[in-house]
């Protein structure tokens, strides 16, 4: 043995005895730490499926790979760092013999072949990051980089401890080669060496056998002391998640929310207290200090597994580059939210075991300091970064170790809600909203069906046309948005309607619904959230309810997903998947455009709560792309990447007031495919869209023809569409086809579903003929052999006595009533001249003289029958100032003319009815008549409205739109690009 193996072979025990007792020291402070947690709930159950699922995270490197090329340079260094470990216990030995080779596999072909493999892959793995993480480096980039924040020297250290590894391994081969050449072994050929052979010819082939041997031990010196180096400073920085989730991820992804490798969306974590689900009844029973355990106030509040998750972050910035809050310059970056926690948990959980007269000024303002509070306060997190979450979950489904950070965040809302009642004061009304009235905009329940007014088919109500959903396949949820707001009015309108024409048998709760409480929840008002979800299971269980479709997404998922907690299981869709699926039956058929119109341009934009939170990304695309006359265009930020649109995480009821706004990013994603139609599937998401569309238009930035709709509407306006001159020919030409045929072969199924009907010749039985003079005209044509069309025509056309006649018998048929509804003498007939209509906006004006003069004379045959019958008494005039809404305050007419206003000038008490219907106007009215006349368009002949107008709601001073947002709208979709390039 040389003097030189005996030194190395010194050092590195003293070493490693050094580094491996600093280890055991920073794993125990480290178990202590997480073990301060509370329980964590169902991380135990199904040990073989999370078995399972963490060899499949973590060998398949399923979640890096969602970033391509990163992906799999971390695989090489990460199979380097296993596989390579071999080498390092080699050299434990190799420092004593330089000649010493591993029993067995030693020199057995695959062993040696795979180590200079992973040892050239590991080099090339860690170079390619070391890039990446140079090129995209805060100095450059600042906020936009994934980096900013991160701890440089820690990745920098990790970085090289990993490269020198690498290099080692690659040498020391070389230099084994050298010295087996020296010595005419049979093993020195570039089989045994056919990566590194080349190194030892070129780089030490002047080298003797001891000159070789030296290079062996010195090689194999520099590995233990890298490895052992590496492990004292990450023994000594237990914080440094870039290094210990090396050891952490396994378990962090074993014990991850979801046993079968689903992340940990959708249904939010419920509410634990001790260890059990909170619920109404306990809460009767719980000690008043057990309140202040509602959610997380204290990082010791936290359960284990969450501080298992603040250990393991990796410091990677892929949660940071997609979440929308941190792209649109709020103060929102998981990563750093994380971190944050991390080094609290790590600092104030050891001060809680010591003598509190020993702690030092430092350590008790760390032990008091207050997890959320603004910087005056010494806080660990900002209020403002708390609320800025979005609940999207983009971070959650980017993160590669399993981090759960939506459930911290709402956790901690729990307790500022039900705790401290510190929250923003815009979530103040919708609270009061859902807790009084049952919706977020604190609406009349009694209001819920009105958006079925103006459909022609009957909705089927539960309780009034239905006793149970037994009767009918679905439960349609229409939801609050869907109920009250008038956007999403248009949806429920067009889904309701796809479903009637396809023949599905539906019903709705009407005033029996309720809203399901997401809001509620993601603003962290747990207690409000479970007596609706309680009030609505109840409901569902006297109804019978199993299968439910929805089109908000955010109903969607908590019907989905955490209404389980209540004892009920339903099936629950959303209204794309079930529309999607009637398209492919076949039960609803869209229709190409007339030829020579326009194809519009389509992109489509992925709620998260439908895409992120339920994986739902196809139906809605295979729908949009059933739609003729269409192109698809998609967004950069699309599917898993989708941006949000701002209003998850009850952000829908918070105003933006920092950094700038989420929905005009999108939105300006959206314009620049050059989209004619951006197509969502959520009433929150429309509402958002449409206002930075809006906003867009507004400056100008914005083609005015672009639209925002619900992909329900887009196929309602396909089904419903006209057929083309060649298709309706094709269909009769088929028809003419399959007729002659049937008859060439002798009449066939046509004689069968024909041979019920009677002969042209044959006789009716006298006996059951109705006279004629008893049934009217429309038996007489019927009797006379003329059609049925003829006869309605002849019903049409005004009798032989005129007009006058006609006014001076309605006249006389017609008395004028008092205010008290007494009658006093004839109405005096109207002028026959063409009266000027008054309507209300939104009310089609009257198109013909004759509808105008039929109307009238029916508006005063009802008008008298009524007072006569009802002797109704007119409501009193609103007095000034006065907010009762007329809509709801207002009698129904049957007349079919628009309501006009009582004003001055057509006050009914001052103003005959004449002087508004008919009356002969004054000459000085007429050339403004003449006027207005000529200023009106025909119909025919007018523009398009503004497919916009309708849809948005206007933007308030208090809501502006941001400025300089399109390069954070596409910056992430450019970072992944370059990293996958």
């Amino acid at each position: 043995m040389s003097t030189i193996s005996l030194v190395a072979g010194i050092i590195s025990l003293a070493v490693t005895a050094v580094a491996v007792s600093l280890a055991v020291v920073g794993i125990r402070q480290m178990l202590r730490v997480i073990r301060a947690g509370q329980p964590a709930v169902g991380r135990t159950d199904q040990p073989t499926k999370r078995l399972g699922t963490m060899l499949k995270e973590t060998v398949l490197h399923t979640r890096m790979l969602q970033w391509t090329w990163v992906g799999i340079m971390h695989w090489f260094v990460f199979a380097g760092f296993i596989y390579l470990s071999t080498a390092v216990l080699t050299g434990y030995f190799q420092v004593w013999d330089p000649h010493f080779l591993l029993p067995i596999i030693g020199t057995w072909y695959p062993f040696v072949w795979l180590t200079e493999i992973l040892s050239w892959l590991t080099v090339i793995g860690i170079a390619y990051l070391i890039y990446i993480r140079q090129k995209n480096h805060p100095r450059k980039l600042d906020r936009k980089s994934r980096f900013f924040g991160s701890t440089f020297w820690q990745a920098y250290f990790v970085e090289l401890i990993i490269l020198g590894e690498g290099l080692a391994g690659i040498f020391i081969r070389a230099a084994e080669y050298r010295l087996l050449q020296v010595e005419g072994s049979d093993h020195a050929n570039f089989a045994h060496f056919p990566l590194t052979g080349w190194i030892g010819e070129t780089l030490f082939g002047g080298l003797s056998a001891s000159g070789a041997e030296t290079v062996i031990v010195l090689v194999a010196l520099s590995k233990i002391l890298m490895a052992m180096v590496w492990l004292a400073v990450i023994a000594r920085n237990i914080t440094m998640g870039v290094a210990w989730h090396r050891f952490s991820a396994w378990f962090n992804i074993y014990f991850k929310r979801e046993a079968d490798g689903g992340t940990a969306l959708g249904g939010l974590v419920p509410l634990y207290l001790n260890g059990e689900r909170l619920d109404m009844e306990k809460m009767e029973d719980l000690e008043e200090e057990d309140f202040e355990k509602l959610g997380v106030g204290k990082v010791e509040d936290f359960s284990w597994k969450g501080i298992l998750d603040f250990t393991t972050c990796t410091e990677c910035g892929r949660c940071q580059s997609q979440c929308p809050a941190w792209n649109t310059e709020k103060p929102l970056s998981p990563k750093l939210l994380m971190m944050g926690l991390r080094e609290h948990a790590y600092a104030k959980v050891p001060l809680l075991e010591k003598d509190a007269d020993t702690l030092t000024e430092d350590e008790k303002r760390e032990l008091e300091r207050p997890l959320i509070g603004d910087e005056d306060l010494f806080g660990v997190i900002d209020p403002d970064v708390l609320w800025s979450c979005t609940n999207c979950g983009a971070c959650v489904q980017q993160c590669p170790v399993d981090i759960e950070h939506v459930d911290h965040i709402d956790n901690m809302r729990r307790y500022q809600v039900l705790v401290e009642s510190n929250f923003p004061t815009e979530l103040n009304n919708i609270f009061k909203g859902l807790e009084r009235k049952g919706n977020p905009w604190g609406m009349n329940p009694k209001n819920r069906m009105d958006w079925a007014k103006d459909l022609d088919f009957e909705v089927k109500q539960v309780g009034e046309d239905v006793e149970s959903l037994d009767e009918v396949e679905w439960l349609f949820w229409v939801g609050c948005a869907g109920a009250f707001e008038d956007r999403a009015k248009k949806t429920t309108q067009a889904v309701a309607e796809l479903l009637n024409i396809a023949g599905v048998d539906f019903a709705v709760l009407g005033d029996g619904e309720t809203c399901t409480g997401d809001s509620a929840r993601r603003a962290g008002n747990e207690i409000v959230f479970m007596q609706l979800a309680m009030e609505n299971v109840e409901v569902f269980k006297e109804t019978k309810v199993k299968k439910v479709v929805s089109t908000c997404a955010h109903c969607f998922n908590t019907l989905k997903n955490e209404y389980k907690e209540f004892g009920v299981e339903l099936e629950v869709v959303h209204h794309t998947q079930l529309l999607n699926r009637l398209v492919r039956e076949g039960k609803l058929k869209p229709v190409a455009p007339a030829a020579g119109e326009a194809e519009k341009t389509i992109t489509y934009h992925d709620p998260c709560f439908l895409g992120r939170h339920n994986q739902v990304y196809e139906p809605p695309r295979e729908l949009l792309g059933a739609i003729p006359g269409s192109t698809y265009a998609e967004m950069p930020r699309h599917s898993e990447k989708s941006f949000c649109c701002g209003a998850g995480g009850a952000r829908m009821w918070m105003e933006e007031t920092i950094g700038s706004r989420i929905n005009i990013n999108r939105t300006e994603e959206a314009i620049a495919t050059g989209a004619d139609q951006i197509a969502v599937g959520c009433p929150f998401c429309r509402v958002m869209l449409s206002d930075g569309l809006t906003a867009k238009q507004a400056d100008g930035e914005a083609r005015v023809e672009v639209e925002v709709l619900d992909v329900a509407q887009m196929l309602l306006a396909s089904v419903k569409r006209e057929p083309s001159a060649e298709e309706s020919e094709a269909v009769v030409s088929e028809a003419e086809a399959a007729t002659g045929a049937a008859a060439a072969t002798g009449g066939g199924d046509e004689d069968k579903a024909t041979e019920a009907e009677p002969d042209v010749e044959a006789e009716a039985d006298p006996g059951t003929l109705t006279d004629t003079s008893d049934v009217g005209a429309a038996a007489e044509a019927t009797e006379t052999g003329e059609s049925e069309s003829e006869a309605n025509a002849e019903l049409d056309e005004p009798v032989s006595a005129g007009r006058e006649e006609d006014i001076a018998i309605a006249a006389e048929s017609n008395i004028v009533v008092d205010d008290e509804g007494k009658g006093h003498g004839a109405v005096e007939a109207p002028s026959t001249q063409e009266p000027e209509e008054t309507a209300e906006a939104g009310e089609p004006a009257k198109s013909s003289e004759s509808e105008d003069t039929e109307n009238v004379s029916d508006t005063l045959t009802t008008t008298g029958a009524t007072a006569a019958d009802e002797e109704p008494t007119p409501d009193p005039e609103p007095e000034a100032g006065d907010a009762t809404d007329p809509e709801e305050e207002s009698v129904p007419s049957k007349d079919d003319r628009p309501e006009i206003p009582a004003t001055k000038e057509n006050d009914p008490d001052e103003s005959p009815a004449e002087e508004i219907f008919g009356g002969s106007p004054t000459s000085d009215d007429d050339s403004d008549r003449e006027e207005e006349r000529g200023a009106i368009t025909p119909v025919e002949d007018a523009a398009e409205p503004d497919p916009v107008a309708e849809d948005v709601a206007q933007l308030s001073e208090g809501n502006p739109s941001g400025s300089e947002l399109s390069d954070s709208a596409t910056q992430a979709a450019a970072d992944e690009d370059d990293d996958k390039s």
